[in-house]
């Protein structure tokens, strides 16, 4: 598998970009699970798909989309629908959550008007779906690479902003942190990783990787910065088994990367649960 790694571009592509985002999504997600916004990269997703499915049919309608990455379309696509859920949460101030399900309708609904109006690009958009190895281009690297750069810097200028308006956000608007433009930052960089991210993990499951190693790493941590670096340290081994399981099996990568998620999380609740009766049964002992 190294050879063919040092060999054949589109894997260099493929397993720098999955590094990447091993890093940046599990990062940006303990936030989105910390502040209870887990559906909010569902919602974005869906709104991802139907930016690339409205690419997709363009290409086949006019001939510049056709030389346009669907990529970047999926991004601006994602990022109004974060800035439109931003405008729908002051809208419905007492119904905030309703935003969440509002913008995933339209995102599902524009995705199946223009799956429905192509004339077919089923193997294109499963890749965009599930994730594809051999598509990752080195544009799309670039992508990456560019991304992560703005999601870190954002969370380094604005982490202790950040940190206060996931944990007392009565106490953040007090000290006067703008948590408008504060959050509104934060979405437009939650769409970023959602874009970023499509290529190897794919628009369905890429909301999986942003939550599901935080879900492990905080059974684990007993500070915030130790639940980042678990997350980062889960996020990273999900990418890296996965991307070797879907190299030699020769399936979407999407799907071994959160599974093996899955059964790392599996493994940390199952060695809690060990480790709950170890203590249980010294107590026990301590009494006897």
């Amino acid at each position: 598998m190294i050879s063919a790694i040092l060999s054949y571009e589109f894997l260099q592509n493929a397993f720098l970009s999955g590094l990447i985002i091993g890093v940046i999504a599990p990062l940006l997600g303990l936030f989105i699970v910390v502040r209870r916004l887990a559906l909010i990269a569902d919602a974005l997703s869906h709104v991802a798909l139907a930016g690339i499915a409205g690419s997709l049919y363009l290409s086949q309608q006019f001939l510049f989309f056709a030389t346009v990455n669907p990529v970047y379309l999926g991004i601006a696509s994602a990022v109004g629908g974060s800035l439109l859920i931003e405008k729908l949460r002051g809208a419905y101030r007492h119904y905030e959550e309703l935003a969440i399900p509002i913008i995933l309708s339209a995102g599902i609904g524009l995705g199946a008007i223009f799956i429905s109006l192509s004339k077919g690009f089923g193997s294109d958009l499963i890749g965009y779906l599930f994730g594809s190895v051999s598509a990752v281009s080195r544009q799309d690297l670039t992508i990456v690479i560019v991304i992560a750069i703005i999601v870190i810097c954002y969370i380094y200028f604005f982490n202790k902003e950040l940190f206060a308006l996931s944990f007392d956000p009565e106490y953040a608007k007090v000290s006067g942190i703008n948590s408008r433009y504060i959050q509104m930052g934060f979405m437009i960089i939650t769409a970023l990783v959602i874009g970023a991210s499509m290529r190897i993990v794919g628009i369905l499951l890429v909301s999986s990787l942003m939550t599901i190693p935080v879900a492990a790493a905080i059974q684990l941590a007993k500070s915030f910065k130790g639940a980042m670096i678990y997350s980062i340290l889960f996020g990273e081994s999900a990418v890296i088994i996965g991307l070797v399981a879907a190299f030699y099996m020769d399936i979407a990568p999407g799907g071994t990367i959160v599974i093996t998620s899955i059964l790392i999380l599996l493994a940390v609740l199952g060695w809690k649960k060990v480790q709950g009766n170890r203590s249980s049964f010294a107590g026990k002992g301590e009494l006897v």
